[in-house]
């Protein structure tokens, strides 16, 4: 390699910061022979010409679009390499990124609306699916309530992945529990019973919809809805009566896994 003094080129600095690129990206490079520096100076330090730089310029580009360094070897060296062929097939795969990342784009844009709004739905959607009692300020309300809890970030999650065929589903799905409870009420189950206790495992798969539900949780909303006025107007809407009765229920059903109703708390 031919010697020169400093002026007769560019030092690995240099280039480094003329390029964005890192020194030791250059000393790489220099070592497995895809862009060799043509100089060095008296002392032995590498200097770079104006043609080394032209080819560094193009190895920047070629490794932006995301080509590994033994195709741009091939691109910049073999003379029959089929450099078109190769760029029309980054530009496929970096288009197909470039979709991910719009899909990922809005989803997250979901997640963010879905975390401060709760229900992704318009007040008419919200009206159709979960009918004419359904109060559209419910959603802001819970999460002024409830919005720095796991259960509101793990509920976000969920309404975030949701449109309108699924959040009907869940409204049909917690209207045909109710509708059960009723039923089950007004024919004599017993607290305790194995019809009563499947109505309860029924209550923590339906409303998982919304986010998991512990035993102990479960018992926590059970003391809601008898003692909650908008929660006991709703079940003794169904039923009169049906707001104690599904608390009774649940507790019993606690009892049988090891729960003290009476202690139970939201964990």
């Amino acid at each position: 390699m031919p010697d020169a003094t400093d002026a007769d080129g560019l030092t690995v600095g240099q280039v480094s910061s003329r390029l964005g690129v890192t020194v030791r990206a250059l000393h790489h490079w220099d070592e497995i022979a895809l862009a060799r520096p043509s100089l060095r100076t008296a002392a032995g330090y590498r200097l770079y010409t104006a043609g080394d730089l032209e080819r560094l310029h193009r190895i920047v580009v070629y490794r932006e679009i995301g080509l590994g360094l033994d195709r741009i070897r091939t691109v910049l060296d073999d003379s029959t390499a089929d450099v078109p062929g190769a760029l029309r097939a980054q530009r496929t795969q970096v288009a197909e990124r470039i979709e991910r990342l719009r899909q990922l784009g809005a989803g997250l844009d979901r997640m963010i609306d879905a975390h401060e709004r709760g229900l992704l739905l318009t007040v008419e959607q919200q009206a159709a699916i979960f009918g004419p009692k359904w109060n559209p300020d419910w959603p802001a309300e819970a999460r002024e309530r409830y919005g720095d809890t796991t259960q509101w970030l793990q509920y976000a999650e969920r309404s975030a992945s949701r449109g309108p065929q699924e959040w009907r589903a869940v409204a049909d799905a917690v209207a045909g529990l109710d509708r059960d409870l009723g039923d089950a009420m007004d024919a004599g189950v017993t607290p305790g019973s194995p019809e009563a206790n499947q109505l309860v495992e029924r209550h923590r798969e339906v409303f998982a919809s919304y986010f998991p539900l512990t035993r102990q949780m479960q018992v926590c909303l059970g003391r809601r809805y008898e003692t909650e006025p908008a929660f006991a107007a709703h079940y003794d809407g169904v039923r009169a009566g049906l707001a104690s009765w599904f608390r009774r229920i649940i507790d019993a059903s606690a009892r049988a896994h090891g729960i003290d109703p009476d202690t139970a708390t939201w964990r």
